[in-house]
């Protein structure tokens, strides 16, 4: 088999990789695992659960004895490693048939499971299990992939299964994973001996073979035959969705439009906690939701339990125009604030006609996916990797439905099945052991200048506190650089980038433009962005001096207005935070331009922190000193200027400011850093207009 045997999934086995594992299932397990995960077409993100079994021998009987590795609960098959991998003693699993006491008792059986482990280093065992274990397949696969899940969804489709498959693939209904389940699966393949494959009903895909490449080639060759002939359907029929309902916007357009929007969005979905956003205007999407069928078939709710278990039962529908006039916010909240309400109305409905007895409590019921027909599709969650996944979702029950609509008719769950799945037990004590949030997860940072020195040292100090960051610089290759460090510490989740003049007012829109379709909006700002001329009075040129003023004053009053734009937009209050200096309060030699600068950046942040109390903006300053490492101020003149100054060498500035200080300290970008985050982390809450000198003690500086 090559890839050329296949149009609608990839082909990526490798034989020379594989021959370097021949002999060790499990790692050709890993490697079979990866590749699947690999291509989006065939599971999604977390999604689907793969197996095999070895012989092993028993360390405490020496006898030789069947040993199942299974992905563990809550991981990924695309990044799967042994780490990630469950095993257990498969006869041992197969005896809890046993004990098992029927449907009402089937949660019971998971604790269970861990009295069949076989290796205790590996993850705990997921839920899906006994589906694999009681299989007699040495290589299973469990996929998602949506063109056999828009068979699975619909309406009839266990007739198409067994049409399109000879009755090769079986067929067993919608059944929440579990114990049961595995039941349910043994006792299809016993029924139908000989089958290649089974379809669960509004769910996945079950495939096997005899070794890791059999097992990958069923898969692929079934998914592949499930997709192209939802393509001939979708050929003959000449439409999806019914076709055409509204023209959409532009690119360039859309996302003007996105970013004009999306911090209102990310306010009104923010009422029980701090919100990040996602968009994407993928084809797909805009295929959808600018269609005919977009109020018909959003409403109906997903089907597969790893969608909506991401993006909530529904999705929010704006009734907005695509090139509607939102440049009036307040009269923008006040349109879609019913909207909102009334969709929490409709999840508290939900949640109060399904709840069990001994049900969780009700969770956030604001929407996780808002669909903007002619624009695009927005998700809102804890970080920016579950709203990035939950938008990957609804696009994967995007292409369910649109399958089903070919093939038949789209059906989704029915609410209490859906309910049962969100608010199972099981569910709700996975998310009890998630770490708590951290600090600043929730917040979105904007550090001007934040491609080295203070400026990365904020932003990594933010990230590491869970906030996600629009690095920023007007040095490219330094930007470029700082990114790829971001890239490797925190990962592609945890910032964006964009370059950055503090001086130019389409710079500025465009940074805040970008914050907002990367994250939904800002929180934060950090005024850090600067430079430093010393020069005597009669050296000190215009050109100095309005350079100066452009970039510290004019600078720090362009972003904060910018800002405070975004924020009220949000109105959930925020933090303006502006990097100032000693010289603020110092008086020096050969300081005339920087130093009155620096004295204007100070007064302009108490007179906006007096503006800005009533929309909840806090304002408040950090003083550094001589900090030296890592920044681009210290490499040209100004060191020399304040070296020629003080009279010493360049070279003896660092001991200098230090033992000129009263704590004898040196100060590191580090120390700023912390700093801000004394601002920001949450204690500080009432506390604006005030200013934390960070120069290890110079008492010229003290503010009172």
């Amino acid at each position: 088999m090559t890839q050329s045997n296949f149009k609608h999934v990839s082909y990526l086995w490798d034989d020379a990789t594989a021959a370097k594992l021949a002999g060790d299932e499990v790692a050709l397990l890993i490697y079979r695992s990866n590749i699947l995960g690999a291509d989006l077409r065939l599971t999604n993100y977390g999604g689907g659960n793969t197996s095999c079994k070895v012989m092993a021998k028993d360390p405490l009987t020496g006898i030789e004895t069947e040993i199942m590795w299974i992905k563990g609960s809550g991981g990924d098959i695309g990044t799967l490693k042994k780490s990630g991998l469950a095993a257990l003693y498969n006869d041992r699993l197969c005896n809890l048939k046993n004990i098992y006491r029927g449907l009402e008792h089937e949660d019971e059986m998971v604790e269970l499971f861990n009295h069949c482990i076989y290796d205790l280093n590996s993850k705990a065992p997921s839920i899906d299990t006994p589906l694999h274990g009681f299989l007699p397949f040495k290589h299973i696969d469990h996929l998602h992939p949506d063109a056999a899940i828009a068979i699975a969804a619909a309406k009839d489709g266990k007739k198409i299964t067994a049409e399109l498959f000879d009755n090769k693939i079986g067929w067993v209904d919608w059944r929440k994973p579990g114990f049961e389940l595995g039941l349910e699966l043994k006792a299809c393949l016993d029924s139908n001996p000989g089958i290649k494959g089974i379809m669960l009903g509004s769910h996945g895909l079950f495939t096997w073979g005899d070794t890791a490449y059999e097992s990958y080639i069923n898969t692929l060759e079934v998914v592949e035959k499930c997709a192209e002939f939802i393509e001939e359907s979708v050929r003959k029929n000449g439409s999806v969705f019914a076709g055409k309902k509204i023209n959409g916007l532009p690119e360039q357009q859309r996302r003007e439009q996105a970013a004009k929007i999306a911090p209102v969005l990310r306010g009104l979905c923010s009422s029980e906690r701090s919100m990040i956003g996602h968009f994407t205007d993928d084809p797909r999407v805009l295929e959808f939701i600018n269609s005919n069928d977009l109020n018909r078939l959003a409403p109906l709710g997903t089907s597969c339990p790893d969608h909506f278990l991401r993006t909530k039962i529904s999705p929010l529908i704006l009734n907005l125009e695509p090139d509607a006039d939102l440049s009036n916010p307040k009269e923008l909240i006040t349109n879609l604030q019913p909207l909102f309400e009334a969709y929490r109305k409709m999840y508290a409905e939900y949640y109060n006609s399904c709840k069990h007895p001994n049900s969780p409590a009700i969770r956030d019921s604001n929407p996780v996916i808002i669909l903007y027909p002619g624009v695009g599709l927005f998700s809102f969650s804890k970080d920016k990797q579950t709203a990035r996944v939950a938008a990957e979702f609804y696009t994967n029950a995007i292409n369910v439905m649109r399958g089903a609509e070919a093939i038949s008719e789209y059906t989704s769950l029915p609410r209490q099945e859906a309910f049962n799945i969100e608010y199972w037990l099981l569910e709700e004590a996975k998310l009890q052991r998630m770490p708590k949030p951290k600090s600043l997860s929730g917040k979105i940072a904007l550090v001007t200048g934040s491609a080295g020195g203070i400026g990365k040292a904020i932003s990594r100090k933010f990230v590491e506190e869970g906030a996600v960051v629009v690095l920023n610089d007007l040095d490219q290759d330094r930007l470029e650089s700082a990114g790829s460090q971001f890239l490797q510490e925190f990962g592609r989740d945890s910032y964006t980038t964009v370059q950055l003049n503090v001086t130019e007012d389409a710079d500025i829109k465009n940074a805040f433009a970008q914050a907002a379709l990367s994250f939904g909006g800002i929180d934060i700002v950090v005024n850090c962005a600067g430079l430093s001329i010393s020069k005597p009075i009669e050296e000190h040129t215009d050109k100095d001096w309005d350079l100066l003023y452009d970039v510290l004053v004019k600078g720090q009053f362009k972003i904060t207005q910018e800002a405070v734009n975004t924020m009220r937009k949000q109105n959930m209050g925020g933090d303006v935070l502006n990097i100032v200096s000693k010289n603020a309060l110092v008086s020096g030699p050969n300081n005339a331009g920087y130093g009155s600068a620096k004295a204007a950046q100070l007064h302009l942040s108490r007179l906006n922190a007096a503006e800005l109390g009533p929309d909840k903006i806090r304002v408040n300053v950090v003083n550094p000193d001589a900090v030296i490492a890592d920044s681009k101020i210290w490499e040209g003149a100004w060191a020399e200027g304040r070296a020629k100054a003080y009279g010493v060498t360049v070279a003896e500035l660092p001991a200098y400011y230090s033992k000129r200080t009263l704590l004898n300290e040196t100060i590191l970008p580090e120390d700023i850093a912390n700093a801000c985050y004394v601002f920001v982390g949450g204690l500080l809450k009432k506390s604006t207009g005030n200013v934390l000198n960070v120069d290890g003690g110079v008492a010229m500086a003290f503010v009172r």
